[in-house]
């Protein structure tokens, strides 16, 4: 069965292959808001040396572009630092320089050498293309003053996934009065139309120091920086080469210790070997192939405190599943979507899979993806396939649709499966002013009930001072998507959303109100809930801020809740509860070296009460050392039989980076509630570009005793050969 797919993937991927290089997007009229922002590449005539010194001829020669305008904390002038940035190219790699001028006095402000660093935490160069200018998905990079690389993905116009790792490469030089970045991206690494002369583009600076944020094309405040509404226009001095088939493999070999203590296991030892395989088919599709993947590399979660009803949603950080990952993962809305990734391997091993995944055509993509489970004592193999087609519409929106099957195999007659069939409208005015989205989705299962849909509708304006936002949803009482995430079923919600912000003043960047209403209907009109909340928002110049507001609460108990997860004492079904508290929240000066985050809660909870302290403490050597302290307290006060519970989750986190290429992880979490304590210490070594030795300990203890539940040690090796 799995080979039988296999074999279908790759005659698919093989046969659009034809199809996959894109329409010369030179072809396509420059109708975007920022076309007299025009830059020319220049093709290079030498060679250049990646060593932050720019005294090769092809430098000097080069267009550059200056006068960067601001965007924040106001977004009319220039920035009061100057900046100079200059592009080249030959037939392997686009070449960037940045000069970034440093008058003012004090260090400039690094936290660390670690790769896609926090934005507002670095001084940094952020980049964005659009290669195939259909200003909605396009690529980022850029890097700190440290020299820490910043690379990832964009979709919708401007949401970031820096989950993805490209072999950019860079060196930073440092000088008194500046500092100097020269940058290497090998056309291999992305994904443009055949024949393309003709790209869209914008680069960044945040300079903390004076605390302003500048663009090379203007950008409205309200929007990031890096938004493709508001992208110039690149132009290569001749049409940019159709690289060589690109080929990757990416093996893997794998040596590890574990023991399951909980279980009554004896300590077993395992190793292991697999491999990914990156097949590019053209400039704009690639085709991704694995085989026994394994993620024991990848970070651990955060935890967080959980006293809602419903199942917490982690992101996704396997590297398989990345690129071009919003072909599949951004269907629906936050709480209702037909696929998330991580429900493949949650239970069991990941045996196989394929991806193909790209442009066809200028104003096409597709994704198809196909992965198979192992066969465990709880579970049979099952089979995931997910198909995604989308087309552009309009200057900016587009239409999706998505079919996903999951299906278990060797059940003999039973048949078990579930299919989900999803349709959505992503909506986009040329000016990004106004957003939204239209979805219908239909699950198909055995037996194949009524009431299988989600439905839903938003629009979003946003014109930098006023923000309104409306949101509907319906989920019927038997849509079943296995392979999603579905958060509640059986409702209609209707959420407004308002905020005003006032003129910016000196000290004040921006302030004003907020209120946001969640109200929740059967689909008959009976009230469920609703979360009313209230609030007032203050940033400060320094980027401090604070904020305070209240919150109501409507509930009605659909089935048997305990809000403490931990007790065998329930709230019954059918109950309701009303009841409201107050917050306030305070951010400092993340240009500090000492910052952080505290957040202050009190008031009802059900037929009780509550108080929740939240705080985030940051401590950073820069570059080489950040300590982070995540603590939450949480106090809840119900009446008999309830017992009274207070719970910690308290999370202190080391992370030092020997270099750009050496980082140490080691992260603990104590969390009273789940009564466990997670150790884990991570270790890895960038070798060559991309490729990874890791070193991963763990263990989980009983909170309360100490005991040892699981231990584990891996040691892990992979290389990017291509």
């Amino acid at each position: 069965m799995i080979k039988s797919w296999l074999s279908f993937i790759l005659m698919v991927a093989f046969a659009i292959q034809t199809f996959s290089q894109g329409t010369p997007n030179d072809t396509i009229s420059i109708n975007i808001r920022n076309k007299n922002f025009v830059y020319t590449v220049k093709k290079i005539k030498g060679s250049i040396t990646l060593d932050g010194v720019l005294d090769e001829t092809d430098w000097q020669t080069a267009n550059r572009v200056e006068n960067f305008r601001l965007v924040q904390p106001v977004d009319t002038g220039f920035a009061q630092q100057k900046s100079e940035l200059m592009l080249i190219y030959d037939d392997k790699a686009l070449y960037m320089a940045v000069i970034f001028y440093d008058t003012i006095p004090g260090k400039r402000i690094a936290e660390s050498f670690r790769r896609d660093f926090a934005f507002n935490n670095n001084d940094n160069l952020l980049t964005v293309f659009d290669t195939f200018r259909d200003q909605t998905n396009g690529f980022s990079f850029g890097n700190s003053a440290s020299g820490a690389i910043w690379d990832g993905l964009v979709s919708d116009g401007s949401v970031m996934n820096l989950n993805w790792d490209s072999k950019v490469e860079l060196k930073v030089k440092d000088y008194p009065d500046k500092w100097i970045t020269e940058m290497k991206i090998p056309f291999k690494s992305i994904r443009y139309p055949s024949k393309s002369q003709t790209w869209y583009a914008n680069f960044g600076r945040l300079d903390l120091k004076s605390n302003e944020k500048s663009v090379w094309a203007p950008v409205p405040r309200q929007f990031p920086h890096a938004s493709l509404a508001y992208t110039g226009v690149l132009k290569f001095d001749e049409p940019l080469p159709r690289p060589k088939t690109n080929f990757s493999l990416i093996p893997y070999l794998y040596g590890g210790y574990h023991q399951n203590f909980d279980a009554g296991e004896n300590a077993g030892y395992r190793k292991d070997f697999g491999l990914d395989a990156k097949i590019g088919l053209g400039t704009s599709m690639n085709l991704d192939l694995t085989y026994n993947p394994d993620f024991a590399q990848v970070e651990v979660d955060q935890q967080v405190m959980n006293i809602d009803r419903f199942e917490l949603l982690y992101p996704e950080k396997r590297q398989f599943f990345l690129e071009n990952s919003d072909l599949f993962a951004n269907y629906g809305e936050t709480n209702t979507t037909p696929f998330f990734s991580r429900r493949i391997g949650l239970d069991a091993p990941v045996l196989g899979g394929a991806r193909v995944s790209g442009k066809l055509g200028q104003d096409w993509r597709i994704g198809f993806m196909n992965m198979a489970t192992e066969k465990t004592d709880a579970f049979a193999v099952r089979n995931f396939s997910v198909l995604s087609v989308q087309k552009k519409i309009l200057s900016r929106s587009n239409l999706g649709f998505m079919m996903i099957n999951k299906e278990t195999l060797g059940e003999g007659s039973q048949r078990l499966f579930n299919r989900v069939a999803a349709l959505d409208a992503n909506l986009a005015s040329r000016d990004n002013i106004w957003t939204g989205k239209v979805f219908y989705h239909r699950s198909f299962q055995p037996g194949n009930p009524d009431q299988q849909y989600a439905q839903g509708a938003s629009a979003v304006y946003n014109n930098g001072k006023v923000r309104i936002e409306f949101r509907e949803t319906a989920v019927g009482a038997n849509y079943l998507a296995e392979t999603g995430y579905v958060q509640r079923r059986d409702f209609i919600s209707f959420r407004p959303e308002i905020s005003y912000f006032f003129v910016p003043n000196k000290r004040v960047v921006i302030h004003g109100p907020y209120a946001e209403y969640d109200d929740y209907y059967t689909p008959g009109f009976e009230k469920l809930d609703h979360a009313l909340d209230l609030g007032y928002k203050l940033e400060f110049r320094d980027r401090s801020t604070i904020a305070a507001g209240m919150k109501n609460y409507y509930i009605k108990l659909m089935q048997d809740f305990d809000p403490t997860h931990t007790s065998h004492t329930f709230l019954p079904a059918g109950s309701d509860y009303s009841y409201t508290n107050i917050y306030t929240s305070f951010t400092s000066n993340n240009r500090k070296m000492l910052n952080g985050t505290v957040t202050y809660a009190k008031g009802g909870f059900f037929n009780g009460q509550y108080d929740m302290i939240d705080a985030k403490m940051v401590y950073r050597y820069q570059p080489f050392v950040n300590f982070t302290m995540n603590a939450t307290y949480t106090n809840i006060r119900l009446p008999e039989p309830f017992e009274h519970k207070h719970f910690w989750l308290i999370g202190p986190k080391l992370d030092i980076t020997f270099s750009p290429k050496v980082y140490l992880t080691t992260f603990v979490q104590y969390n009273d509630q789940l009564n466990n304590t997670n150790l884990n210490i991570r270790f890895q070594w960038r070798y060559k570009p991309v490729s990874d030795l890791f070193i991963v300990y763990t263990d989980n203890y009983f909170a309360n005793t100490r005991e040892v539940r699981n231990r584990a040690l891996v040691l892990k090796m992979t290389y990017w050969w291509n």
